[in-house]
């Protein structure tokens, strides 16, 4: 047995015997990485703000003044897109918090304020009809009466309840001092997060520079080229998906807004803003916001809330099929299948993060794995098919085609 074999058997056995380690004592080491998180969390939350925010700062810096090569262009670029990317950053929030969470909150007045009546008229229709089954007639009275769900005050529960959603902060704030330590604690973290990301920002080319100085004397370089390119994977398909998704909710709710007034629908503000608000979350996202604006349509007119229905399936095929790839490309080459099956992991893991992070995750892993598939069946003389005919049946192949290429290769 050579050296060289005999040095990669050892590091192997090694990373089993840790691995063993750390399974059998999964929970101190759990205990260690949040303690880690916990500490780490503002300098995490700034890198995450850092790596967003400098894709419109990339965007910025390409369009300003990029053929003028004065000092006073070059030294001021950085800084001047630095703020307008931030100044972008809390338009974006204002702009939420002016018309998209109002929008959420008037859409849940209005559920409060239409479930009552429709229920208990549905509750009146179902005594009636069953007046033919006086027994099954008279355990449903039961049922209701027992619950007695006509005394519920939902006007008043509505109003608690978006009071609550309103100045729930505020209320929390006055109340407890635990909350007001938490409270103190997270505008802390975020100043820090937000200034650690304008220092990474500022700072990127030196730090990339010196990264790439770090890999290259502590790496082989086969080792340091695999993570050049799971990085340069990684970063590509988070990049797309992150423009991909908020470009899609933008066009999504402004043209469901536009369509909905051509169609003399009402809500379309509302129903607008919510749709796209949930078109953030990848594929459940907009069938969300569209259920809520569809039943509070139907509380208005049965009639009309199919029509939204069916307005809003073909705006999705036309936005999904026509413009969408037009605007943004491909975003980021995950087949559906898989789009649903990170968005339900993603989703069970970390909630509404998990979906958004599990999905750019994924495809970074896919297109990886199939680029080292493609790689190792052009080594073997096996002809790779297409991508887009991958989930088709592979033709029969000429035996002596394939041979005289496995003789060529050799």
């Amino acid at each position: 047995m050579e050296k060289k074999e005999l040095k990669q058997y050892a590091i192997t056995g090694l990373l089993i015997i840790i691995v063993c380690y750390i399974v059998q004592n999964f929970s101190f080491f759990e205990g260690l990485v949040s303690i880690a998180m916990s500490a780490g969390y503002p300098l995490i939350l700034g890198m995450v703000i850092a790596y967003i925010f400098n894709i419109v700062l990339s965007w910025l810096e390409n369009h300003y003044f990029p053929k003028n090569k004065s000092k006073l262009v070059e030294s001021s670029r950085r800084p001047v897109c630095i703020v307008l990317s931030f100044l972008f950053a809390v338009g974006v929030i204002v702009l939420v918090l002016t018309i998209v969470i109002p929008a959420i909150i008037n859409a849940f007045e209005l559920l409060g304020a239409k479930i009552p009546p429709i229920f208990d008229e549905g509750v009146d229709k179902l005594l009636v009809k069953l007046k033919e089954y006086p027994d099954l007639q008279k355990e449903v009275q039961n049922f209701v009466n027992e619950f007695d769900l006509k005394s519920i005050n939902w006007a008043k529960i509505t109003e608690n309840t978006v009071h609550a959603l309103k100045s729930g902060v505020v209320n929390l704030l006055s109340s407890t001092a635990k909350f007001v330590g938490t409270f103190v604690g997270t505008i802390t973290n975020i100043v820090i997060a937000i200034i650690f990301a304008i220092y990474l920002l500022s700072r990127k080319d030196r730090l990339l520079r010196d990264i790439n100085r770090t890999f290259a004397v502590f790496f082989t370089k086969k080792a340091n080229a695999i993570i050049k390119k799971v990085c340069k994977v990684a970063n590509e398909t988070f990049r797309q998906f992150f423009i991909g998704q908020f470009t899609e909710a933008i066009i999504l709710g402004s043209l469901c807004f536009i369509g909905m007034k051509i169609l003399q629908l009402p809500y379309a503000g509302m129903s607008g803003a919510l749709v796209g608000a949930t078109a953030l979350i990848p594929i459940v996202g907009a069938f969300i916001g569209a259920g809520i604006s569809a039943f509070i349509i139907f509380t208005e007119n049965p009639m009309q809330a199919l029509i939204f229905l069916i307005f809003l399936v073909i705006l999705q095929q036309l936005e999904g099929n026509i413009i969408y790839p037009k605007v943004v490309g491909d975003s980021v080459g995950l087949p559906g299948i898989w789009v649903l099956a990170a968005v339900t992991v993603g989703g069970g893991l970390w909630g509404i993060v998990g979906m958004l992070i599990a999905v750019p995750l994924a495809a970074t892993i896919y297109k990886l794995f199939f680029e080292k598939l493609r790689q190792k069946e052009s080594e073997n003389g096996i002809e790779s098919p297409h991508d887009e005919d991958s989930d088709k049946p592979e033709p029969d192949k000429p035996k002596k085609k394939s041979a005289k290429k496995s003789g060529k290769r050799k």
